[in-house]
């Protein structure tokens, strides 16, 4: 299985300065069986911005192309049926508003606003198969509306540890838009539920984004032996942006001890663009 690993895009005055085509042609020379979006595809979540980065992530040749929301994304009442809309198309989880929850701006109140749906986490698991294994995708919103801190509601937590275990896979993967490992300035307050969540499920890996940033690393539980690696991709957004790591990830062989990690920098300068590839491992 080969999975290739990108993130924060932000179409829209935060996306970058390069030709999205050379970027399309680059991306799609990867033989990927899965390709993962971990956030912020656009910049203040305008229906324009929703509109152009659809269209790009539609342009990847692969049929399996999943992504989740980042906090810029959630910068508009509207972004859950944008992102559908535009996106990602799939079926996703839904409290009840009987519920006592304590995230920010989970429901809207729709005597207010004419929207159709007023529960704004885009939270999923999605199941496919690849080289004959199940393949189970736990898309985590970890974004509160207007905010960039990142916090996951706990009876989501609860609704997706009970759907999971209605669920045949062979691999779980978990994408997340926040980091529940390195520190940041917008972090993930309740990251230890979310460790909690990944001890019950065995979930032993973790895609991110948000930071722009590359961070791999691998944590382990002594008491509970429990070992898990988190990826945090960099940024496919702001190549002049200073401190940014524009690159995106791919994983070769992926699970397999045939595993081969390849990060690909990319490089703009005065419309050029360059790519230089390194295997990590």
């Amino acid at each position: 299985m080969n999975i290739l690993h990108i993130s924060d895009l932000h179409f829209g005055p935060g996306h970058w300065e390069g030709d999205d085509n050379l970027l399309l042609e680059k991306i799609n020379s990867y033989d990927a069986d899965i390709v993962i979006n971990t956030g912020d595809s656009t910049t203040d979540g305008m229906e324009d911005e929703y509109k152009e980065a659809g269209c790009f992530l539609k342009a990847i040749k692969c049929s399996n192309v999943i992504s989740i929301m980042g906090n810029h994304d959630k910068r508009n009442i509207q972004s859950r049926e944008l992102f559908l809309k535009y996106i990602f198309d799939t079926e996703l989880t839904r409290l009840p508003e009987t519920e006592r929850t304590t995230k920010k701006n989970l429901f809207l109140d729709q005597k207010k606003i004419k929207i159709d749906e007023n529960f704004t986490d885009f939270t999923f698991i999605k199941t496919i198969r690849v080289n004959g294994k199940s393949i189970s995708i736990i898309g985590l919103d970890s974004n509160e509306l207007y905010t960039d801190e990142g916090i996951v509601e706990e009876e989501v937590l609860h609704d997706l540890s009970e759907k999971i275990n209605q669920t045949d896979y062979d691999v779980p993967l978990l994408l997340i838009h926040h980091s529940v490992l390195a520190a940041d300035e917008d972090p993930l307050e309740n990251s230890q539920r979310v460790l909690d969540f990944m001890l019950k499920h065995k979930i032993e890996n973790v895609f991110c984004g948000h930071t722009h940033e590359l961070d791999i690393r691998r944590s382990e539980d002594l008491y509970h032996n429990h070992i898990f690696t988190q990826f945090m991709c960099g940024t496919l957004s702001s190549c002049s942006h200073a401190g940014d790591d524009n690159m995106f990830l791919y994983f070769k062989d992926f699970g397999s001890d045939n595993m081969h990690l390849h990060l690909i920098r990319i490089f703009e300068k005065k419309g050029e663009v360059d790519f230089k590839e390194e295997m990590i491992f």
